[in-house]
């Protein structure tokens, strides 16, 4: 009876911060030892053995790696290094009802900054048929949008083109995770406030600006149409 009550006294031991001495270890290991992805990593009874710690410890601290994307089991083959989908890991934690609007108004600025720089890649990889894509989407579009936000609808497809001409999957996956946050600022009336300049150069004018420009002219022409949203986030 006395061993029970002692025994309901005594707390559980926290391994948490031995968890996270484990997972920094195996990925050094993995970075010294020069293992690249696809190649298999030591079982879990090894790795306990080989760094003294227990199977639960190895266990979980894989379970983090995996969570990373950083490591998965294969069938038959066991737990290999993988590449980690950037993209995938980012999208879980990119809810916009749970971010504060600091967060929002960072992400929104992030979209912002990234369509103005992606302006040579644009020039390095667009086609004619590109073009011809560009100048359909334009050809739905109203002449102006005045004061108001711009058509998310049009803002979706001529951007979301954009961002498939540079044929840089990170990026364009980093769009879509992007795209909920920037529907939210939109829909929040986060950034819908008055402005003072009403002029930007419209879709029209930048699909010239690919037709018959440069590089440059088109960071100067996206960071022009996209003055209203700049006003709006720092005025």
């Amino acid at each position: 009876m006395a061993e029970n009550n002692l025994l309901n006294q005594i707390s559980t031991i926290d391994t948490s911060s031995l968890v996270d001495r484990v997972e920094m270890q195996l990925l050094e290991i993995f970075i010294n030892k020069g293992l690249k992805t696809g190649d298999t990593i030591p079982k879990e009874l090894e790795l306990a053995s080989a760094m003294g710690v227990s199977r639960t410890v190895i266990r979980e601290s894989l379970t983090r790696l995996k969570a990373m994307g950083l490591v998965d089991s294969i069938k038959h083959k066991g737990t290999v290094l993988t590449s980690p989908n950037l993209a995938q890991i980012l999208q879980k934690s990119m809810i916009p009802k749970v971010l504060d609007d600091e967060t929002l108004r960072n992400i929104f600025e992030i979209r912002l900054i990234l369509e103005i720089g992606m302006a040579d890649s644009i020039f390095q990889h667009i086609t004619d048929d590109d073009i011809a894509e560009l100048e359909n989407i334009v050809n739905s579009e109203p002449e102006s949008t005045g004061n108001v936000l711009f058509d998310i609808e049009h803002e979706i497809q001529f951007h979301g083109k954009l961002y498939e001409i540079t044929r840089n999957n990170t990026l364009k996956n980093f769009q879509t995770i992007l795209l909920p946050v920037f529907n939210f600022a939109y829909d929040s009336g986060l950034i819908n406030k008055p402005i003072k300049k009403k002029k930007h150069v419209s879709h029209k004018e930048l699909v010239q600006i690919l037709k018959n420009g440069s590089a440059k002219k088109f960071r100067e022409g996206m960071r022009k149409h996209l003055e209203n949203h700049f006003n709006r986030l720092y005025e």
